[in-house]
């Protein structure tokens, strides 16, 4: 049966499901597209539920189109997108990008992109940063976050490995590739890293560049390329 009303339960969780506080006490999010339904499909993960646009040949529950259109994140609409439960995990070497203060929900997401592409092991995500299940993170994820590991975190001491703060223009310069179990931890473009987390890293480094500043995503991006640049293809 087609869902025609705008008052359907599976409608109304959906609109929930855009608010933070609802994603946290249900424990699920939303993901929108063709593309990112079938990066959970080739990872596992399946959808707790799989809402399709009537009349679009893809399977799920069908929406009448502007229905569905109403309760997308996107601009343009969606011909179909999924509940998925959310999984956190602990983080984990010998590769891990650590975040803090992160809180453009873009960014992080395109850090687990960066983190994916260059074969990291984790994501860990402290205080302050962006929620990577929400519909922005996920987005600019591009699937990431169905494979990339996430792992909430509160201190430096639960990371993996020697762990290095990057900080603009402190320290030495970031040099690879890595040869043991490390931790990169990267801040937020204006702040930077706190200076209690700097304090508690093993070392410190900069990436050398002519600006002021990188912003979290392209830093990790940097940085991640830098200690993985010699591995073997």
């Amino acid at each position: 049966m087609t869902i025609s009303s705008a008052h359907n339960d599976k409608l109304k969780e959906i609109r929930r499901l855009a608010r933070r506080r609802e994603r946290e006490r249900a424990g699920r999010f939303v993901a929108e597209g063709e593309d990112l339904l079938a990066a959970a499909d080739a990872a596992g993960w399946a959808a707790v539920e799989r809402l399709v646009a009537a009349g679009s040949g893809l399977g799920g529950t069908e929406v009448e189109p502007d229905l569905l259109a109403r309760v997308s994140g996107l601009g343009s609409g969606t011909r179909a997108l999924g509940v998925f439960e959310e999984r956190w995990s602990r983080p984990a070497g010998p590769l891990c990008v650590a975040l803090w203060g992160v809180g453009d929900p873009g960014n992080v997401g395109a850090v687990l992109r960066s983190a994916q592409a260059f074969g990291a092991s984790s994501v860990a995500l402290g205080p302050g940063c962006a929620d990577p299940f929400g519909p922005k993170a996920v987005r600019a994820s591009m699937g990431a976050v169905f494979t990339m590991p996430v792992a909430p975190v509160a201190e430096v001491a639960e990371l993996p490995g020697r762990t290095v703060a990057l900080a603009a223009r402190a320290g030495e310069a970031l040099r690879g590739p890595a040869d043991e179990e490390l931790t990169i931890l990267v801040g937020a473009e204006r702040e930077g890293l706190p200076g209690d987390v700097v304090a508690a890293c093993d070392r410190v480094a900069h990436i050398p560049i002519e600006s002021e500043s990188l912003n979290a995503a392209m830093a990790a991006t940097v940085a991640l390329y830098e200690l993985t640049r010699l591995r073997a293809s």
